[in-house]
């Protein structure tokens, strides 16, 4: 017994069992203190509980066995390895466990003793085998390791019985001091198991019950103190400052829509009609505006910025690239041609005198309307007078960016542009901290666009088709997966240009715009498409958002299943611009079926579906962009497989903070403590502790 004195912050080396070259061997894992361990929560489970029947298995599916040892033998093969069988007799059947080269595994048996086998089963002839299966022994003496055994996320070098050894560790050490999140009423009423308890149940169950209710319950924490923190930080930003009231009458209204070549949609209307109502007042608008592709986003944020400006403010929006920033900025000077607002432009690759420039008429309020990258941020620019803040971030800016942005003298207001549609549970878990407003169905005149899997019998005639159109005067995207050649064999865009200048479009003019072009070369490349003077472009992704070109009515995905869902959607997107019905070819290699994302991609245009779809396919990981947006760092939580837990804790947090907004009640210190620690430098809580 070890006389070291219980702390979560005890570094695992120094635990008995553990040691220095086990705790090296753990920190890929960024497993180094008893606190690391406990939170490392198991990926999934063994069963151990011998429930299976010998009837019941199948060849190649994980099942466990209980039985007797009735013969154990150990022998050399003729590649000169060990082969451990210890055959085990149990009710319908017998089964052969086998190992090879651990000579030792020998000892741990002795015939008549009572175990349970898990593993997955092959058929060896007539009988059954495991090859190195889990044992537990049910012999009094031996270790009994309870129905389940955790199996945890790995790094290359670091093994399960390294993991198991340091959370078993761990948990001796310390899970008895464990900080409880919850008063004992709360965990009365929702039905919670008690912190302690719950690590050793999510650890080492006792039974599959035991698991899922420790489970559940940090599933529930995590997600409850989230969207806790989301409100704090919320509040906090309404409470530090007072944003400018902003009050759009009919004659501002009027005059706004008169700029726009067409009539808003209903949706629109409503839309707008929320956004104008935020504007009115102190507090500042936090609102997250999602919509399907081509539901009339980028119109009801241009309505909000020109309210704004016409309220004697100025307006910002951030745009996830270059690309589409300068379509922003294109497409406002259509709109306001004639108008006095000026319009900027803020992106990273201007010439430091134009820049310096363009910062002078910001600072002094000469330009109403800026547009820009992530350049907006990156220091050095100040508004006269910012009333609203636009951020079109494509999930590539998530709540710590927003956190970072809000910061400042003043507080705009904030209106975040999703282009991805994202499921319920998704947007509300990610966007806890936003109210939310959504654009249904399409501007008058858009058609859904026509979408096929062109297998390889029929590329001869997509490519007839599409050369068909392009002489009737149309364009046409061909979208290839990347720059270079890939290992996995896939197209890359210059390969495919030149096979296409080559061959099946050698007739018709082609240009070429990819990620790795300058910014000169990328828009002189679009501009002269837009202007027709290109008819067809072979491009990658970087065309995935924002590109307007309405006669562009034809797409190629090239190794389409390549490309993830949503990626898919957006691309389709770039044909839906106009009053003609788009055309898109989605091109595998592989056979109907092979590739869901692909089969779901053809079987439907709707966004939601498709995004609901995604985040079946694939969880959450990719729907949220965490590599772009900052990592949510759930340990446990699945936003796609808990939404009634998502729907509970927000609730639940909601209600609390509501009833008490500081967390000011003495029982909620130890609640209010653990919020800040985990999301305080994320999202700058530090002053609610």
């Amino acid at each position: 017994m070890s006389d070291l004195a219980p702390s979560l912050s005890t570094p695992l080396e120094r635990l008995p069992g553990v040691g220095t070259s086990r705790a090296q061997r753990l920190r890929p894992l960024e497993l180094v203190t008893v606190r690391d361990a406990l939170v490392h929560f198991p990926r999934d489970y063994k069963d151990f509980s011998g429930a299976h029947a010998f009837a019941d298995l199948l060849e190649g599916e994980h099942a466990s066995l209980a039985g007797e040892v009735v013969d154990i033998r150990s022998r050399p093969t003729a590649g000169g390895r060990n082969m451990l069988t210890v055959l085990v007799q149990g009710e319908g059947g017998s089964l052969r466990a086998v190992w090879f080269n651990m000579p030792f595994m020998a000892k741990k048996f002795a015939v008549g003793m009572r175990l349970v086998l898990a593993g997955v089963p092959r058929r060896s002839g007539a009988a059954w085998e495991m090859m190195h299966p889990e044992v537990r022994f049910c012999v009094a003496g031996e270790e009994s390791r309870g129905e389940w055994l955790a199996v945890y996320p790995l790094a290359d070098g670091v093994r399960q019985s390294d993991v198991r050894l340091a959370v078993q560790a761990a948990l001796d050490h310390a899970a008895n001091i464990a900080p409880e999140a919850f008063p004992e009423e709360w965990l009365a009423a929702k039905q919670l198991l008690p912190i302690g308890e719950a690590l050793r149940e999510i650890h080492l169950p006792t039974s599959l019950e035991r698991m899922e209710a420790a489970r559940r319950r940090f599933i529930y924490q995590e997600l409850f103190m989230l969207q806790l923190a989301l409100r704090l930080h919320r509040s906090q930003q309404q409470d530090r400052r007072a944003a400018p009231v902003m009050t759009v009458d009919a004659r501002i209204d009027g005059r706004i829509r008169a700029r726009f070549p067409f009539e808003f949609t209903a949706s629109q209307r409503a839309v707008s009609a929320e956004i104008v109502a935020d504007l009115g007042k102190s507090e500042p608008m936090n609102r997250l505006l999602q919509g399907d592709v081509g539901s009339g986003k980028t119109a009801v944020a241009i309505y909000a910025m020109l309210a704004a400006a016409a309220c004697g403010h100025q307006a910002a929006i951030m745009a996830p690239t270059e690309l589409l920033a300068r379509q922003h900025h294109a497409t406002l000077g259509r709109l306001l041609a004639g108008s006095r607002l000026q319009i900027e432009l803020l992106v990273g690759g201007q010439p430091a005198a134009k820049r310096r420039k363009a910062l002078e008429r910001i600072a002094t309020g000469e330009s109403q309307i800026v547009v820009g990258t992530q350049a907006l941020v990156s220091g050095g620019t100040a508004f006269k007078s910012l009333g609203l803040v636009v951020i079109d971030e494509q999930h590539r800016f998530g709540v710590i960016q927003r956190a970072v942005l809000q910061k400042g003298e003043s507080e705009p207001h904030t209106l975040v542009m999703t282009a991805t549609p994202i499921p319920r549970t998704i947007a509300h878990a990610i966007y806890g901290d936003l109210d939310q407003s959504t654009l249904q169905g399409e501007p008058p005149g858009r058609q859904p666009v026509l979408t096929y899997r062109v297998a390889a019998a029929q590329i001869d005639s997509w490519w007839d088709h599409v050369r068909k159109k392009l002489r009737e005067g149309r364009q046409a995207y061909v979208v290839v997966p990347s720059v270079e050649e890939s290992a996995r064999g896939l197209a890359s865009v210059r390969s495919a240009y030149e096979e296409l200048a080559n061959g099946r479009l050698e007739a018709f003019r082609l240009g070429l715009v990819h990620g790795r072009l300058s910014s000169a070369e990328k828009q002189g490349v679009m501009e002269a498409f837009r202007k027709r003077e290109i008819d067809a472009l072979v491009c990658t992704s970087v065309i995935e958002v924002g590109i307007d070109v309405p006669n562009a009515t034809l797409m190629t995905i090239l190794d389409a299943e390549s490309f993830g869902l949503s990626q898919l959607h957006q691309l389709r997107g770039r044909v839906a611009r106009g009053p003609v019905q788009g055309i898109c070819g989605a091109i595998t290699e592989s056979a109907e079926g092979a590739h869901p994302r692909v089969d779901a991609f053809v079987a439907t245009t709707d966004g939601f579906a498709l995004a609901n779809e995604d985040l079946r396919l694939r969880g959450p990981g990719e729907l949220v962009g965490t590599r772009q947006s900052g990592r949510l760092d759930l340990y446990l939580a699945d936003l796609g497989k808990h939404p009634e837990v998502v729907a509970e804790a927000r609730r639940d947090a909601l209600d609390l903070f509501h009833r008490d907004p500081t967390l000011a009640d003495a029982t909620l210190s130890r609640l209010k403590k653990l919020v800040v620690d985990r999301w305080g430098e994320t999202l700058g809580l530090g002053d609610v502790g």
